[in-house]
């Protein structure tokens, strides 16, 4: 007799709804995992972390109980950040900024025609936002405007010129934040190209060339900024004919030029160095002369490679631009030491308040230049991933 042996039918079970989907665990995901794995990878990385968080712990507190907690914010004269008249520490004293502010700005530039100053500066603005702005509606006219109209027209205004109503302004009554952009924007737009041809020319093939652009490259970086400054500025004039005067803001703006350029140089021949061979042997398959290979083909990856050098470089220029006040060129830096000297605002933390706010000042445009080509290296990494 055969047992059957039955069985229950396995209970299945289908749910109706669906569950929502759960966050990751914390050590994987978020700040802590962040953290774990940025700041605390390893012993010597967390050793380093720690020494950070007490440097910051050490050097914050102060810096912001002088510029902030314990600064003086009103005032019309020395009076206002004087611990004597005051009755407690006093740290930054602001109040000397908001009074000598306009001075920091424009220099020695006559007071009615700020107005001019002022136009220059919204056209410069309007002029950088069009060209940087990736996304802008044709970024090429915006780029025609920036490096062709718009220096003319700043050099109408900032100048002048009667026949349109406008008062001539020397160049000796220039100063402050406007002398700083001009000399860094100068130094800027001229150091990229001249620095494209003298890479080119130490790459090239024709030795006169290649020796003369050798022989420029090395004699300049031998050389400190301050000495072609001092070059520009005494030795210029003597090179030109009887009778002929070169403006004395000129002199320096050739001086940071050619020094950048030279720079700028070394940071495109790395670029072109990185650019594989098969990329020339390509364009010359296709036909393509010299110019034609390096303006469409060569250039375009070379200088893509060494965006974070050109910036820089051009970090350095803007910085450079105090090394003009050597030279008698009232840049910002310069304005800030002869106001500090001023009997009115004669108080014991005059010069740090000066130089604090300089510091902002660099600080804020060099960061922004840096920011910025981040951006765009992101931007041109994502287009290479796609």
């Amino acid at each position: 007799m055969t047992a059957a042996v039955q069985t229950a039918p396995a209970a299945n079970f289908v749910r109706a709804d669906q569950l929502e989907s759960q966050p990751p665990p914390r050590l994987v995901h978020g700040p802590l995992a962040w953290a774990r794995a940025n700041l605390f990878s390893s012993v010597p990385n967390a050793l380093l972390t720690l020494f950070a968080l007490y440097l910051i712990y050490v050097i914050a507190p102060p810096v912001i109980r002088f510029l902030l907690i314990d600064a003086a914010w009103t005032g019309t004269d020395r009076a206002a950040c004087r611990e004597e008249t005051v009755g407690r520490a006093v740290g930054a004293c602001w109040p000397f900024i908001w009074d000598r502010l306009s001075y920091f700005i424009y220099g020695s530039y006559p007071v009615p025609e700020h107005w001019r100053v002022n136009i220059v500066f919204l056209l410069g603005a309007i002029g950088l936002g069009w060209t940087l702005w990736l996304a802008a509606p044709r970024r090429a006219l915006g780029a025609l405007y920036f490096f062709v109209v718009f220096p003319i027209l700043a050099y109408i205004l900032l100048s002048g010129a009667p026949a349109l109503g406008l008062s001539e302004v020397p160049t000796s009554l220039w100063g402050g934040m406007l002398v700083t952009f001009v000399v860094s924007a100068v130094g800027i737009v001229f150091s990229l190209p001249l620095g494209v041809l003298l890479a080119l020319g130490r790459r090239s093939k024709l030795p006169i060339v290649r020796l003369l652009s050798v022989v420029f490259i090395e004699f300049v970086r031998g050389v400190p900024l301050i000495t072609v400054l001092f070059m520009a500025n005494t030795m210029l004039p003597l090179f030109l004919p009887e009778g002929v005067t070169v403006d004395r803001l000129v002199r320096p703006l050739v001086g940071v030029a050619i020094f950048s350029a030279a720079y700028m140089a070394e940071v495109v021949r790395g670029g072109l160095q990185a650019i594989p061979k098969g990329q020339y042997e390509g364009a010359m398959s296709l036909g393509l002369g010299y110019w034609k290979m390096m303006i469409f083909i060569v250039l375009p990856q070379a200088l893509r490679i060494v965006i974070p050098g050109i910036v820089n470089t051009f970090i350095g220029l803007f910085k450079d631009t105090t090394l003009v006040a050597i030279v008698g060129i009232f840049d910002l830096i310069r304005t800030v030491e002869v106001s500090r000297i001023d009997p009115v605002w004669a108080a014991p933390t005059i010069n740090f308040t000066g130089y604090a706010f300089a510091a902002a000042f660099y600080f804020v445009f060099c960061f922004g230049m840096s920011r910025y080509s981040m951006m765009v290296e992101h931007r041109l990494a994502a287009g290479d991933r796609r």
